[in-house]
């Protein structure tokens, strides 16, 4: 009787065991070739905030650029909020940063990386929305398998476990992008000058132009590197006379997108590239078109991707102006 009571143990442990591997499996495949991830926690005391999962991205060797809370904007332009907390914020590691551009010089479209921070005040939890490795590989045409690229996948998954504590991936159904589609947005300037000072003098003649057509129409600059003066140069990496990227952000944009899409932070802002690397005749602008976010989010609302596609046309129209 003992020994058919444990055989039925024995038995009941390894169903069990392979109910969970399965349950898991599921969710890997779920979730698996899906460009943006969604990791909540239990907030119910309310010690998880955004000055928290700042702290714990530097900690694991993210530098966060700027952690924007969009309520205060919305409430006062728009008169109500979506949700009780809602934050976009930037982050950047810089070694991997530099060894990805060495290979890919426009990675820049994914410099910094971003996510949207908010509440969900019905299930009491925290949120943060990023790309996922699959994500930052399409959106720039990197190998999954590249060693520099996988390794900031993971110290995004890092950070994110350090922030949300007790938290988890949710089971999410965004669509797979296709691998072929190219959603970029890529702009050219003729450059025939050498002189290094002239160089920077039609640089700076180029962020003025950019800078001044943008915030007229709204849109907003909360963060700007000068990768090549700040970053390169002090590393001895001198490729390029030009290197800077911009995040851009439009209120009128973000608000109606995140009511339904929150996870759209994962892209927005927007990065934008602007480089020219020695010898050659051409300055490269470049940033990820608003289908990336279209698409990767399934986004239905009418409202939110016409404003999405409203925004495209005007940059646009302000980079190819620029030539």
């Amino acid at each position: 009787m003992k020994n058919i009571f444990k055989t039925m143990l024995i038995a009941l442990f390894a169903i069990g065991t392979m109910a969970n591997a399965a349950a898991k499996t599921k969710v890997v495949e779920l979730n698996k070739g899906q460009s943006v991830q969604i990791y909540s926690a239990p907030n119910t005391d309310g010690a998880i905030t955004t000055k928290t999962i700042d702290e714990a991205f530097e900690k694991s060797g993210l530098t966060v650029g700027g952690d924007n809370n969009m309520n205060s904007p919305f409430e006062k332009r728009f008169g109500k909020v979506h949700y009780k907390t809602y934050n976009l914020a930037m982050f950047s590691n810089t070694d991997l940063t530099v060894k990805l551009i060495k290979k890919y010089p426009k990675f820049g479209s994914l410099t910094p990386l971003t996510m949207s921070i908010w509440s969900d005040d019905t299930k009491k939890t925290m949120n943060v929305a990023t790309l996922t490795l699959t994500g930052m590989s399409k959106a720039v045409n990197i190998p999954e398998s590249d060693p520099d690229l996988i390794a900031y996948a993971a110290m995004v998954k890092t950070a994110l476990k350090a922030a949300l504590p007790k938290g988890d991936f949710q089971k999410t159904n965004f669509p797979i992008v296709d691998k072929k589609a190219s959603y970029k947005q890529e702009f050219t300037i003729d450059m025939t000058e050498t002189d290094p000072d002239k160089i920077q003098e039609i640089k700076g003649n180029i962020e003025a132009a950019f800078e001044g057509e943008m915030e007229p129409l709204g849109f907003l600059l909360p963060n700007y590197m000068n990768l090549q003066a700040d970053v390169f140069a002090p590393l001895g990496f001198n490729e390029y006379d030009i290197y800077v990227t911009y995040s851009i952000c439009k209120f009128d944009v973000i608000y109606p997108v995140s009511k339904d899409s929150p996870a759209a932070g994962a892209w927005a802002p927007c990065s934008m590239y602007i480089y020219h690397r020695k010898g050659e005749d051409k300055i490269h602008i470049g940033y990820l078109g608003v289908d990336s976010w279209i698409t990767s989010l399934g986004m239905k609302d009418k409202e939110g991707m016409d404003k999405l596609y409203e925004a495209q046309g005007m940059i646009t129209k302000i980079l190819e102006g620029l030539n």
